[in-house]
């Protein structure tokens, strides 16, 4: 494990590594391109980092923008690239996804003429597994990618790799669509506190997947680091392994919990919906290099995503967007499979059919607290080895602005604020008070 470390600012103070400081450049409801404006404005201003060090300090950001705007057409410049209406700069893309339902609006952009509607010609990749994606991406291997929601904090963090490499969640790929599905000799141990032994698939350690299995078990009185062994495991050979009998269940996303079902292997114990409805799972993340060299081609790539998960969590558009992503080049699932997923309306593997169309959900507004939250299981389970500032590394990596930007331009509905209260597991969750939560867990590690 990478231990996070300071690095002192241009401002004077320490930040965490890999973050832009924000007291440097402040948000001006801009989003991230409005920000890329204010800190070009200072460092041309005071190109020396001492002088510029001095100048904050004495000063302030604020100070200082506000006398630049009175030379400079700051504002228009800011406006000019959050807007970043003028032609891609890069138009050949490459997009890496793992192959599952949480995936879809980046999957189906591309059949559908999303990314082409937008200007751009993208490729999109089936990989092997979320390890294979993030290291393709910090490679520059992709452009930008398919991950889950909390890999962008980790590696902006500097947490599972060498050294902090900036990502952010651009937008949230789906809400819920993930289960808990186990062996059909479990049948009768459907209470929690009877899995004592019992062998977890997840998909990665950094994922919502492995946070709610947690934190599901340790409500049960379980400690999921020693009462139970939770694995890694690509979400395309959870099904396999089920079959084995080297997993005695997992969190995973769909088609695989339906695909168990289908196969005759599992049956699916709860929806996560039930834990936490609305959590976020899968996410459209990128380098945050792209935002301020390429601003067209992420303004473009993010209109793209936010229409096509529009389009998707459509009811009406559910069965058309099934057939276009089962077959062999995106997800290679029976298209009864995805259609019981993407309407849900499905057979649960115990003899019933249930009735949930919000069984999964495409909402791409990336709130601030969804990012608050997963530092908090980071950190109660010891990823993360030091105190954060939680809700500065939530809007760094969370860009909430510029995912409500380009939802006001399509119609939809923007939440007033990228704060909420959230319910989980029963249990409530207020973003602005994390140390109250973190301080009421029975079991953690740290």
């Amino acid at each position: 494990m990478v231990q996070l470390f300071n690095r002192l600012c241009d401002c004077g103070t320490s930040h965490a590594a890999g973050f832009t400081c924000i007291e440097q450049a402040p948000e001006d409801g801009t989003g991230e391109l409005g920000r890329a404006v204010n800190e070009a404005a200072i460092r041309a201003a005071f190109p020396e980092a001492n002088t510029r060090r001095a100048m904050l300090t004495a000063f302030g950001a604020g100070t200082l923008l506000a006398a630049l705007e009175g030379v400079l057409p700051l504002g228009n410049a800011r406006e000019a690239m959050a807007q970043a209406t003028g032609a891609p700069e890069k138009r050949d893309l490459k997009i890496g996804f793992i192959p599952i339902t949480c995936a879809t609006p980046i999957i189906m952009a591309d059949p559908m003429g999303f990314y082409r509607k937008h200007g751009l010609n993208v490729e999109v990749i089936r990989t092997a597994g979320w390890a294979v994606i993030r290291d393709r991406s910090i490679a520059r291997e992709y452009d930008a990618a398919h991950m889950l929601a909390p890999m962008p904090v980790a590696m902006s963090l500097g947490i599972g790799v060498a050294q902090p490499i900036p990502f952010a969640v651009a937008a949230i790929e789906n809400i819920n669509g993930q289960a808990i599905t186990l062996a059909n000799k479990h049948r009768d141990k459907r209470n929690p506190a009877d899995w004592r032994g019992f062998r977890f698939a997840v998909p990665f350690d950094f994922s919502i997947h492995n946070y709610l299995l947690r934190a599901y078990v340790a409500e049960a009185g379980l400690d999921p680091d020693r009462d139970i062994q939770i694995r890694s495991v690509p979400p395309p050979e959870m099904v396999a392994n089920l079959r084995a009998d080297n997993i005695d269940g997992f969190l995973g996303p769909d088609p695989f919990n339906q695909r168990a079902v289908f196969d005759g292997v599992g049956f699916i114990h709860i929806l996560t919906r039930e834990l936490w409805d609305g959590h976020p799972c899968c996410a459209f993340a990128v380098p945050r290099s792209m935002i301020t060299d390429t601003p067209n081609t992420y303004a473009a790539l993010l209109r793209a995503i936010v229409e096509a998960t529009a389009y998707s969590d459509n009811q009406a558009n559910r069965v058309e967007v099934a057939n276009a992503i089962h077959g062999p080049n995106y997800l290679n699932q029976p298209l009864t499979v995805v259609q019981q997923v993407l309407t849900g309306t499905f057979a649960n593997g115990l003899g019933q059919v249930v009735r949930q169309p919000n069984r999964i959900g495409f909402d791409p507004f990336p709130y601030h607290s969804m990012a608050v939250w997963i530092l908090t299981q980071m950190r109660r389970w010891n990823q993360l080895q030091r105190d954060v500032d939680w809700r500065a590394v939530a809007e760094q990596t969370f860009l909430a602005l510029d995912a409500g930007r380009v939802m006001r331009d399509l119609g939809m509905p923007v939440p007033a604020n990228a704060m909420r209260v959230e319910t989980i597991l029963g249990k409530r969750f207020d973003p602005t008070q994390p140390e109250d939560y973190m301080a009421s867990f029975a079991i953690k590690r740290n």
